[in-house]
């Protein structure tokens, strides 16, 4: 079985040619394949010395990368890792095997810190907790590590992959298809190190933290529909009662109705909750509609290349 191995780089001069290198004595016979997005480093040039097939995408962000990776890649395994040499290559055989011998699908390597070493920025442990947190409670289930971005990849997954996030978000979107389409998925610990000197991280803690639990709530709505709309609905029943009960009260006390807009608005705000609870229903109805055809093209899709 042919096996790619997908690095998304920005300015990763410093650490580009170990990690090919790297990769390549963990899986020989394996293709890397380096797509960069509009370095201004010597990326390019240390991935070709290193061997690897260099491509670019020049619309910024990492999930146009890993679209375009996905689109442009054929194999049957993909071995997907960031550039900046803080995931562990040596693993990178086990994440494989467990993928094959299982006949999963996807295979995250969750990311354990070596000790001694300053691997995670101050706020990024708890903001992962928090963002994996948020996805488990909300689908039910989900994975110890959601925003690792070390994982191998059935051609189904990739070949049937939608990939709609610019950002940052991909990891999250990646997780989240995985699970409301209820797809066979594992996790192994993974070594996780320092960034290599001379690169930088990327990542903001806050502006991209926000932007990625946005879009766990986009697609909580897209996805849950009718949980989302419901909640709405009970929220907005909920302050329409607290608005109107004082109001109903008084009126079976007196037969008056003083407070004439406070009964309006509370009308008004249960009719928004009845209205958002019809919208769950609708919204469900073709949500459903839109994963059973994402099942279906997950199924068409031939599980090794032609």
């Amino acid at each position: 079985m042919t096996i790619a191995v997908l690095l998304p780089c920005h300015n990763e001069g410093p650490a580009i040619y170990e990690v090919v290198r790297s990769f390549q004595k963990a899986l020989p016979g394996a293709t890397v394949y380096v797509y960069d997005n509009n370095s201004t480093d010597n990326t390019t040039e240390e991935a070709r010395r290193a061997g690897a097939i260099v491509r670019s995408e020049t619309r910024q962000g990492k999930g146009h990368v890993i679209r375009r990776m996905f689109a442009d890649v054929e194999a049957d395994i993909y071995v997907m890792a960031d550039g900046d040499g803080t995931y562990d290559a040596e693993v990178a055989p086990e994440l494989v095997e467990k993928l094959r011998s299982e006949n999963l699908d996807m295979v995250v390597g969750a990311r354990q810190s070596v000790e001694g070493q300053e691997t995670y920025r101050k706020g990024h442990e708890f903001g992962n907790w928090l963002l994996t947190t948020t996805v488990r409670t909300i689908f039910g289930h989900g994975f110890r590590d959601m925003l690792s971005g070390y994982r191998v990849f059935s051609r189904r997954f990739v070949k049937s992959f939608p990939a709609l996030s610019t950002g940052f978000q991909i990891e999250t979107e990646i997780t989240i298809h995985a699970l409301s389409l209820t797809l066979p998925c594992a996790e192994i610990d993974t070594k996780y190190f320092e960034r290599a000197e001379g690169t930088a991280s990327k990542l903001s803690t806050y502006k991209d933290g926000i932007l990625i639990l946005s879009f766990i709530m986009l697609l909580f709505k897209e996805i849950r529909p009718f949980i989302f709309f419901t909640a709405i609905a009970l929220l907005m029943a909920i302050l329409s009662f607290g608005l109107g009960l004082p109001v109903i009260i008084e009126f079976f006390e007196t037969g008056l109705v003083p407070r004439l807009p406070t009964a309006i608005l509370s009308a008004s705000i249960m009719m928004i909750g009845v209205l958002s609870f019809l919208c769950g229903i609708i919204l469900d109805s073709l949500s459903r509609g839109r994963i059973e055809q994402k099942r279906l093209r997950y199924i068409a899709t031939a599980t090794s290349k032609e």
